[in-house]
This record gives C-alpha cells, sequence and structure tokens, in this order.
C-alpha cells in the first residue's frame, strides 16, 4: 500500500465549532486519522443523528417527494472527452425461454450527468509541511496520487458516504427565479463565466426567509437543465468539443467560504456544471477548499427544475433531502439518487 501522511495535523469533527477566521490554516481542515471511516466522510459528519431527526421533524409534512437525478443519457456530449451512459438491455433465458426476462448493463461516468464529486476528484496544491517528497499535489486527508491510484487502496473513496447515506435539511437558492423577477430582469448563459456573487445569495436567502442551520446542504439552481435541453445537438458537440468550457456558477470569495464554514454547511450541490465559475477567475478554487481542504461534497448538474416549481407551490425554500452515494470502494464520484422530501 502506497505511503500515507500520518505527520499532518488531524482534528475531530468539534473542529467544525472554531470560526473561520480562527482556523490556523482554513483551506486544510483534515478531519480522523488517515484511512479512517472519519476521514472518508469529512464535513458530512456534522449530520449527526440528532441533526437528521430534527430535520426530517421539521420538514418532513407532506410528504411529498421530489426526485433530484437528470435523465441519465444527459449531457449527450460532455467535456474533457468523457463518454455518455451507455444502457444496453441483456435479454436472459427465463422459465418459458429466452427473452422472457431481462438484465440490463450500464457503462457510465458519472461526471456526465447528475453527480456528486467525492475527494477522491480533485487535490489542492502540496506545501512545505507535507511529509511526501513527492511534488504531485494532495487530496482530502494527505491522501495522494499514488495512493489512489493503487487499485486495492480505498482511502477516501465513496464507500464511506454509502455507509450511512446523506440525510439532512436541504435549502434552495434560486438564483434562475430571482434572476427573471428583477427589473430589468438579469439575462445570461451558463456555458458563459457569469459569476454569482456572494452578496446576491445572502439577497435571495433573506428574500426566501430561509436562515442556514448546522448541517445544512445548500442547492443552487441556475437554469442548467432547460437551457442545455433547448440546445441544437450542433450546439451541444460544439459545446463539448472545446477545450476551455465556460461554466456560470457561484463566484468563489473569502466571504462566501467564511460564511458556509460559519453556517455549518455539510454539502453543497447545482445545477451548474462546475458549482463555481469555470474557468476559475482568481486564486480561490472552491473544489480546492471544499473537497481537497473540508471534505465536503459538491454535487453538479443535479435536475432542481421540479424542485423550484414545488418550492414555489409551497413557497418553502427548505426541505428533507436524502441520497444514497454507490457503494463503490474507492470510488471517486456518484450519481446522487437524491430526493427531496417536503
Amino acid at each position: 500500500m502506497a505511503e500515507q501522511d500520518s505527520t499532518a495535523p488531524r482534528d475531530g469533527p468539534s473542529i467544525y465549532d472554531t470560526p473561520f477566521s480562527k482556523l490556523q490554516n482554513p483551506k486544510r481542515v483534515w478531519i480522523g486519522e488517515p484511512g479512517s471511516a472519519l476521514e472518508g466522510i469529512g464535513r458530512l459528519s456534522l449530520l449527526t443523528p440528532e441533526v437528521v431527526s430534527s430535520a426530517a421533524a421539521s420538514e418532513i409534512k407532506t410528504g411529498r417527494r421530489v426526485g433530484l437525478g437528470w435523465d441519465m443519457t444527459k449531457l449527450e456530449y460532455s467535456q474533457f472527452g468523457r463518454q455518455k451512459c451507455g444502457h444496453k438491455i441483456v435479454p436472459l433465458d427465463g422459465p418459458v425461454g429466452y427473452g422472457s426476462c431481462f438484465d440490463d448493463v450500464y457503462h457510465m461516468n458519472p461526471q456526465q450527468s447528475s453527480q456528486w464529486d467525492g475527494f477522491r476528484h480533485y487535490s489542492q496544491p502540496r506545501n512545505s509541511s507535507d511529509p511526501s517528497t513527492s511534488q504531485d499535489r494532495v487530496f482530502y486527508g494527505g491522501t495522494t496520487k499514488a495512493e489512489i491510484m493503487d487499485t486495492s487502496n480505498h482511502r477516501i473513496g465513496l464507500q464511506h458516504w454509502a455507509s450511512e447515506g446523506i440525510a439532512g435539511r436541504g435549502i434552495l437558492i434560486d438564483y434562475a427565479h430571482w434572476c427573471t423577477q428583477q427589473t430589468p430582469p438579469i439575462n445570461y448563459t451558463n456555458f458563459s463565466t457569469h459569476k454569482i456573487p456572494f452578496k446576491t445569495l445572502l439577497t435571495i436567502l433573506a428574500e426566501q426567509n430561509i436562515t442556514p442551520q448546522r448541517g445544512d446542504i445548500l442547492l443552487i439552481r441556475m437554469g442548467v437543465i432547460p437551457e442545455w435541453d433547448n440546445f441544437t445537438d450542433s450546439q451541444k458537440q460544439e459545446y463539448a468539443s472545446q477545450s476551455t468550457p465556460e461554466h456560470a456558477g457561484v463566484e468563489p470569495s473569502l466571504d462566501l467560504l467564511e460564511w458556509l464554514w460559519d453556517s455549518g454547511i455539510s454539502a453543497v450541490a447545482g445545477d451548474a456544471i462546475s458549482w463555481e465559475v469555470y474557468p476559475t477567475q482568481g486564486e480561490i478554487s472552491c473544489h480546492e477548499y471544499f473537497l481537497g481542504g473540508w471534505g465536503m461534497p459538491i454535487g453538479e448538474l443535479f435536475d432542481l427544475e421540479a424542485l423550484s416549481r414545488t418550492c414555489h407551490e409551497l413557497n418553502r425554500y427548505s426541505f428533507f433531502l436524502t441520497s444514497m452515494p454507490l457503494n463503490m470502494p474507492g470510488g471517486v464520484s456518484s450519481p446522487p439518487n437524491a430526493m427531496a422530501i417536503f
């Protein structure tokens, strides 16, 4: 097994009570011993039984359910050479002959459609305190590229998330809808470097009468799904062929990071392709902080259209969210298998 980083500072979940401004290194908050289950769930450890039961009691009122997964065949053409989802139906010999029952086979890259980015997905630069002499970037907990490529090593893999699943209060910031209500309306394409400033997120939360609570799962809707579905086939192929695609998203900032940390957000997700604006516009990368530094999941390409309609109909923007990632030892990413319950 590849060498593990055993000398990096280790914290317990109590570190989440420390204000962002008091953290020794806010870009590296690694909890749990190397290879442990606690390390494997990272900031999801905020979802304690008490937090989850309280969320279920306060949010589940009507029993209405909304799925949050997009059509698995989308994106039909994805960036960075990611393959489209393959689905094969396999006839079997059954009680009355061939074809009286069926299996199916999936061949997929979860990054092509609705997905959670796991901790193995994105790294951050090493620094002088790292014990390894390698110049490679490091993943959450100090996990190395060699460990991830070692098929016998499952450190910070998705199996840790799957052991309990993800469940808690979800809150929606419906940015796409908010833009249509402004005078004049704010027009943008999701296939650009359009940015959502942090102050705008706070404005929308206030207008929706939402106050974040410890353990909340934050969803942001930008309207990617209908815009993509309105593309022609040639437009979709043109997007996928770009060497540096542009994705609208949240504008990274220290104020955003501090607010997410101090609010106790356990995970972020949305319908955007990269969640944050891409390419990165400044020195701050949310992927480096969230995945490599905090152990906080990032969800992308969630289908939030029906969720948006339900929230507006009920005039409530919080709900109980459940997600069961794939139980894949050493997994990098997973379809969310998520739903909202009202």
